[in-house]
């Protein structure tokens, strides 16, 4: 994988099917607030659409922390557009549908799929100075969960509001942290 936690993503530009319009959209719209970077392989397929209608169904939770999403694939926004106009799960999303026929964002990342042209499943939280926070990847058959993606962007935010303050695992909003210190080795 070309990137790594903590990198700043690298430059790009790509069109986008955006509610009802193609948009350009670039490296720069990323920075100033929290943003999702969800890879997927390809428009027209199975697993696809249930990962994107569960984000879309996410989306207004996601607004409503700051976050954006752009949906990326090796298809072109006019198709993005075709299927968003063919399928109920995909009229449902609200989030940019990027566009990524010349595979640059694929490759920026990391994520195009050797001699495919194809996208992995992959998931970046980046954060508001365009520095890779969490990144996910799943094989071809496992779908990812938008409420798990919210629940770490939760805690991203948290651990980067919190200096010194870290999450446990399955943490939820409200629940208590972690502050490392000598007074914690060996009693967690």
């Amino acid at each position: 994988m070309a990137v790594s936690i903590n990198t700043e993503i690298k430059p790009f530009t790509a069109d986008a099917f955006y509610q009802g319009e193609f948009v350009k959209v670039s490296d720069a719209d990323l920075k100033g607030k929290w943003s999702v970077v969800f890879f997927y392989p390809a428009d027209f397929t199975f697993v696809c659409p249930t990962e994107l209608g569960d984000l879309a169904d996410h989306y207004a939770e996601l607004q409503k922390m700051g976050v954006e999403v752009y949906s990326v694939s090796t298809d072109t926004h006019f198709t993005h557009k075709a299927w968003h106009d063919s399928s109920d799960t995909i009229g449902k999303i609200q989030y940019y549908m990027v566009g990524d026929q010349t595979g640059t964002i694929t490759n920026n990342f990391g994520v195009m799929r050797e001699g495919q042209g194809l996208a992995d499943r992959a998931t970046f939280i980046i954060d508001p100075e365009g520095v890779i926070q969490a990144i996910e990847v799943t094989a071809e058959g496992i779908g990812r969960d938008a409420s798990d993606l919210v629940r770490k962007i939760k805690a991203a935010q948290y651990v980067a509001a919190h200096p010194g303050e870290v999450c446990p695992a399955k943490w939820q909003e409200g629940e208590a942290t972690l502050a490392p210190s000598l007074d914690l080795v060996g009693k967690i």
